[in-house]
């Protein structure tokens, strides 16, 4: 009976091992990652993740910040509805905390969508198993762009970089909010 090859049996396991890790949630400072096939969504984006990526450039640049394109495998804590849509993960430059600083704009098929899911994560993130999965002090910053979603993180304790408070002030002024109750 043909078993699949080892190398693949091996691969799985440490692929689920690297699941299990990151389903625990952050336990310090950073965000949890994974390896990139086990992130979710294939899908590519829409052009509206474009727009949205423009709209943090103005923002962020008001504050003297860059943002980057990143392929970092960046996985927040995210409700049901955010963890199945295509996502596009960015980096504002941080140059005292270069592992920080990580934004991810979520890609939806129309506002409604959108503000469904932005309200679902602001629920998620109050409240349950959101709230646990995140340290002590942890600030989420949750804005609904058109048809994005954009979810940002930081623990002010933490942070190692003077510019890091403007990230949170600068997606502030970004679409429509949707704070999350402590």
């Amino acid at each position: 009976m043909n078993r699949g090859r080892p190398g693949r049996r091996v691969g799985l396991a440490i692929g689920t091992v690297a699941l299990v890790v990151a389903a625990c949630g952050p336990s310090g400072e950073a965000l949890p990652t994974v390896p990139p096939a086990l992130i979710g969504p294939s899908t590519t984006v829409s052009p509206a993740v474009d727009l949205t990526r423009a709209e943090l450039v103005r923002v962020l640049a008001d504050h003297r910040l860059v943002l980057t394109d990143t392929q970092a495998p960046v996985r927040p804590v995210e409700s049901p509805l955010l963890a199945s849509s295509p996502r596009a993960v960015y980096q504002v430059i941080l140059p005292e905390d270069p592992g920080k600083g990580y934004i991810v704009v979520y890609d939806f098929r129309d506002p409604n969508s959108a503000s469904e899911a932005a309200a679902e994560e602001q629920h998620f993130l109050a409240t349950g198993p959101g709230r646990i999965q995140s340290p002590e002090g942890y600030v989420q910053v949750l804005r609904q762009v058109g048809l994005t979603v954009v979810l940002y993180g930081w623990l002010p304790d933490a942070a190692r970089d003077p510019s890091a408070p403007e990230v949170q002030q600068a997606l502030e002024a970004l679409g429509v909010g949707f704070p999350i109750g402590g």
